[in-house]
């Protein structure tokens, strides 16, 4: 006869097993399906880096028409085995190229058996984009190819069979090793628990064997229901529904403290595209008093690649959205790094500014800096293009410090954290004005204003080039150009322009003039220099009205 103790057995231990097989299964599942796609994809990844650069060198010899020279051609593969030679990342990995007559480049040493070869070969013809194995020299490899048509090459990236998969042979042998170890401790704790279930039943029984024995009816079991099995069944089943209820709170509360740390974890990461991390901490310190609808003071800037289209129309598109990215991440990285935040690309422009969420006592300072290391990394960038052969960029940056409203703007579908206002437009028309005034970065009256309060000895040189009103404005606005350092002509040149400037606001145009004209002897050639004494002559023979306050309305801009 079956002892209930073993029944218990044979009932609950399935419902353990089952629940805990089946999801051990699932993640083995899942975790060896995905090392074995990133695997795979890492492969691919590289596959695909190597005929690139194996279609830009060939491009590259069809561009200067060295096409038909072997010297050039033998230079271009063994310039594409080296680089073959630099992606690969384990020392079992071969990048290797058949040819007509056998192998015509291999990264490492590699011999075929001709039967082996045949059998390679005929799979590469097949064109099969996907993972392929083949065996040589007694080993399983997996390989991933591409024809290339110039060479009569199939590019052949191959790894071993047991490295290749021995992230999703080491999950299973774990995988193995925890049900086998999760069985054992659940069938030791089932022995426990039933042990300590079927206790009162064994009590009874040695109790009424007593009563049989002695005939001592005085020996009495405290017995709350009729049927001692129907006792322990109800007992059993109030444990398992309260079991059941905590269980379901922890798993409600592990599910929600994995959500709430998922949503915060996405969130830090699409916030530090576009806000430095410091803010994104004050975000989740107080959240309910960041991205709120403000009015305050903060600079802003604004800068554009001049003749874009132009450049875009000489340009294939992958090239062009190659350069276009090399260039934002460096414009990107030193606004950042200057403590700014980019508001957003407008085409290929940039719009950024400084002093919201968190305003710090430099941020004018800071936004300048930012404007002038922009044009200094532009200077690289196009060094860089010239040696791969493209066109280079030219950049115009304008910078305004004013009131604006910043905040959340949008609507519940779709919001941004930007600034609006007259100060925006205004930082807007400054670097418009560059093309006009020949300049790569242009501050305004209040930026420079602001700059002698907060920074005086910030070592910035600066030099008034006019009085503007700009489209939609009446009233003047005083525009600079602003440098870090400058040359010992510079230096003399800028300072006898500045006080050209306030003799012509005095309407001393004939001294201006000859102030004018000392900056043009030391920097022959200046641009802003030449303009204001053309104006000045001008105005020397054919005087402005009493009223004339010195700007200069651009009709354009």
């Amino acid at each position: 006869m079956m002892k209930i103790r073993l029944k218990m057995f044979l009932v609950v231990l399935p419902l353990i097993i089952v629940p805990l097989f089946l999801a051990q299964t699932a993640s083995y599942f899942h975790a060896v399906n995905g090392v074995t796609r990133l695997a795979r994809q890492h492969l691919g990844f590289k596959l695909g880096e190597l005929e690139k650069y194996t279609n830009n060198q060939w491009k590259l010899l069809a561009e200067n028409n060295f096409a038909e020279r072997p010297e050039m051609i033998e230079a271009a593969k063994k310039s594409i085995e080296q680089y073959a030679r630099s992606i690969l990342s384990s020392e079992t990995e071969i990048i290797f190229a058949i040819g007509k007559d056998g192998i015509d480049m291999k990264t490492a040493p590699l011999n075929f058996d001709p039967k082996a070869f045949i059998t390679l070969k005929t799979l590469l013809e097949k064109e099969n984009q996907g993972l392929q194995t083949f065996t040589v020299s007694g080993e399983k490899r997996i390989f991933q190819s591409f024809y290339f048509t110039p060479f009569d090459w199939h590019i052949v990236i191959s790894e071993k069979e047991d490295v290749f998969l021995k992230d999703a042979k080491n999950i299973t042998l774990q995988t193995i090793i925890s049900i086998c170890a999760s069985i054992v401790l659940a069938v030791f704790l089932l022995i426990l628990i039933t042990n300590r279930l079927t206790n009162p039943m064994r009590r009874i029984v040695q109790t009424m064997n007593t009563i049989i024995d002695t005939a001592d009816l005085s020996s009495k079991v405290d017995v709350e229901y009729n049927d001692e099995t129907g006792i322990l069944a109800q007992t059993f089943n109030k444990m398992t529904e309260e079991l059941d209820r905590a269980y379901s709170q922890i798993k409600r509360y592990a599910f929600d403290a994995v959500l709430a740390g998922k949503k915060e974890e996405r969130i830090r990461h699409i916030f530090q595209k576009y806000v430095p991390n410091d803010v994104i901490e004050r975000f989740f310190a107080s959240p309910e008093k960041m991205l709120v609808g403000d009015n305050r003071e903060l600079s802003i800037l604004f800068s554009d690649i001049r003749s874009f289209t132009t450049i875009s129309e000489g340009m294939a598109p992958d090239d062009l959205v190659n350069s276009l990215n090399r260039y934002f991440s460096g414009q990107v990285d030193i606004i950042y790094n200057r403590k700014g935040i980019v508001d957003k690309y407008i085409g290929d422009a940039i719009m950024a500014f400084w002093g919201a969420p968190e305003k710090h006592d430099d941020d004018a300072l800071q936004s300048v800096l930012s404007g002038i290391e922009m044009t200094e990394a532009v200077k690289k960038f196009n060094e860089n293009q010239r040696k791969l052969g493209k066109c280079e960029f030219q950049i115009g940056i304008g910078l305004n410090y004013g009131e604006v409203t910043v905040g959340n703007i949008g609507s519940e579908r779709k919001m941004d954290y930007t600034v609006i206002g007259d100060a925006v437009n205004l930082a807007s028309r400054m670097e418009g004005l560059t093309k006009t005034y020949h300049s790569d970065i242009l501050i305004s009256e209040s930026l420079f204003e602001t700059l002698r309060k907060t920074s005086p000895n910030s070592g910035l040189h600066y030099r008034l080039l006019d009085t503007v009103a700009v489209k939609g404005k009446t009233k003047g606005v005083k525009i600079f150009t602003v440098k870090k350092t400058l040359t010992e002509n510079e230096l003399k040149a800028w300072s006898i322009h500045n006080q050209g400037m306030k003799l012509f606001y005095h309407r001393s145009f004939n001294e201006a003039a000859l102030k004018f004209k000392e900056v043009l002897s030391i920097l022959p050639g200046d641009f802003n220099a030449q303009n204001l004494l053309d104006r000045c002559v001008d105005y020397e023979k054919n005087p402005p009205p009493e009223n004339w306050n010195g700007v200069e309305v651009m009709k354009n801009k």
